[in-house]
């Protein structure tokens, strides 16, 4: 992985100066509340329950928390300490705790630690069985010793959690035969027992991008579907889309779009998917590619094999970035963030008829602080965006339509 001079030299020359200076700003705030209180917190992940109470996890002060609302996240129980001590948590811009719960209210979480200063991380995994009262002791999600980040859960119909991440164990036997070897691989497992135990880890997918969080979702019952920057002939660095035939056999891969995002370093700036009712897959994305720049919303039709014209999001001189996408039962919706130089808006949109339309973009929310990547999720009524800023604290705010 890169270094820590290199990687902010990658980052200026990716991001126009106004944004750098938003990077900046973030991570000098992230080190400044060293307790492992929600309001130390730089990334909050959300989760809803089948009763509706509303999970958070965060990462503070060395250490992995959760806690619960039962009033719309207006207030929260006394956090309960997943980490028992602390850990050099995975900082990078696209890494946050994930949590997903299941119909009989098991809490299932992943995360992942840098075990070095080369930045060769580790996905861990733990479980609730007790409504959140306690976790069991994280372990490594697999046995292999090489470098796993950017882990990705999702819960199916049946109960059974899908993860998928990206691991450098086949740089070694490459090296070993003289072979160069790029990026990594998107690797896959399962647990059908509530998290406790996973299946041997598989590889999807080799010389994926290092370095970009991946979107995960389900076509249908039983067959996950991945997005992820692919590292593409001429080490152009776009994105692709997998959909798995069952839960231990990937599929073909497909790209996005063509962009031509040809760079030799880690963009940290994944893309989001979701499937709606439809079967429709949706996806925004960030490039900077010789073809075209910014973020991008394109949908699919045909399971991911074709995708339509990318469609540009935001005012490119506000530095639109960290897009994510959600689909509901009837509604659409898309978020991302604009900073004007003074303060970071989160602008969404919405559609109702799976993506052909859009309403015009809304300022939803505003921080004059550092923040959080703006987060939608769905308590199988509303769609809520779920935002974290140093200034203003967590806010879940419901998402009305737009004109």
């Amino acid at each position: 992985m890169i270094r820590n001079g290199l990687l902010v030299a990658v980052i200026v020359a990716l991001w126009p100066s106004a944004a750098f200076a938003q990077m900046k700003h973030q991570h000098g705030s992230e080190t400044a509340c060293e307790e492992t209180a929600l309001r130390c917190a730089a990334k909050a992940t959300p989760a809803f329950g089948p009763d509706g109470t509303l999970w958070l996890a965060w990462m503070a002060g060395g250490e992995v928390s959760v806690a619960r609302s039962v009033d719309g996240g207006h207030s929260f129980s006394e956090p309960v300490q997943v980490t028992k001590e602390r850990l050099n948590l995975d900082w990078g811009p696209d890494a946050r705790p994930k949590i997903v719960v299941d119909r009989n209210g098991g809490i299932v979480l992943a995360f992942s630690i840098f075990r070095d200063e080369a930045f060769n991380g580790q996905v861990l995994y733990t479980r609730s069985v007790d409504g959140g009262k306690s976790f069991a002791t994280p372990r490594p999600i697999t046995a292999n010793n090489e470098s796993q980040r950017f882990e990705a859960l999702a819960l199916d119909q049946d109960g059974t959690v899908f993860a998928a991440w990206l691991d450098k164990r086949n740089r070694v036997p490459a090296k070993q035969a003289g072979q160069n070897y790029e990026g990594a691989g998107l690797f896959f497992a399962s647990s059908r027992d509530g998290g406790e135990t996973y299946s041997e880890a598989g590889l999807a997918h080799d010389n994926t991008c290092e370095c970009c969080r991946l979107g995960l979702a389900f076509a249908s019952p039983g067959r996950p579907v991945v997005i992820f920057r692919n590292i593409f002939e001429g080490g152009v660095r776009d994105h692709a889309v997998m959909t798995f035939s069952d839960a231990n056999t990937p599929g073909e891969i497909f790209r996005v779009s063509d962009d031509d995002w040809q760079i030799n370093a880690c963009p940290h700036h994944g893309p989001s998917l979701t499937v709606a009712p439809s079967g429709t897959y949706h996806v925004a994305w960030y490039t900077n590619g010789r073809i075209r720049k910014g973020l991008f919303y394109a949908h699919s039709r045909d399971g991911g094999r074709t995708f339509s014209r990318p469609m540009p999001l935001g005012q490119a001189n506000r530095n639109p970035t960290r897009p994510f996408v959600f689909a509901d039962t009837d509604k659409m919706v898309m978020v991302w963030k604009e900073f004007d130089g003074e303060r970071t808006t989160v602008q969404a949109m919405t559609s109702r008829d799976d993506g052909e339309t859009w309403s015009a973009p809304k300022a939803t929310l505003s921080t004059s602080d550092t923040s959080d990547h703006p987060l939608l999720i769905s308590d199988r009524r509303k769609i809520y965006l779920s935002w974290m800023t140093k200034r203003d604290g967590y806010r879940l705010t419901p998402i009305e339509d737009q004109p």
